[in-house]
């Protein structure tokens, strides 16, 4: 569970770190917060929820199994370790 978790946060983080990438090659000061005033932190906060929602949306609709279809999990059948499908 951790893993989704931490990709959410890797998706939430990219327009933060598009925008650090342009101070720095801009030498506008990264560190500067003149750089990062509220509106422009606002803007880049919006975006991210924008990119996680779609990511949830794209995630939910193109992951997973097909319609319809059941998943037999991994079992054992006369002692040998059959791995799990789906039909």
């Amino acid at each position: 569970m951790i893993r989704p978790a931490l990709s959410e946060i890797g998706i939430f983080l990219i327009p933060f770190a598009i925008y650090a990438l342009f101070l720095i090659a801009t030498r506008s000061g990264f560190l500067s917060t003149t750089s990062w005033p509220l509106h422009i932190v606002a803007k880049l906060a919006l975006g991210s929820l924008l990119l996680v929602l779609v990511s949830f949306i794209l995630l939910a609709h193109f992951s997973g199994a097909a319609p319809d279809s059941t998943y037999i999990p991994a079992h054992m059948d006369n002692g040998k370790l059959v791995h799990g499908v789906e039909k």
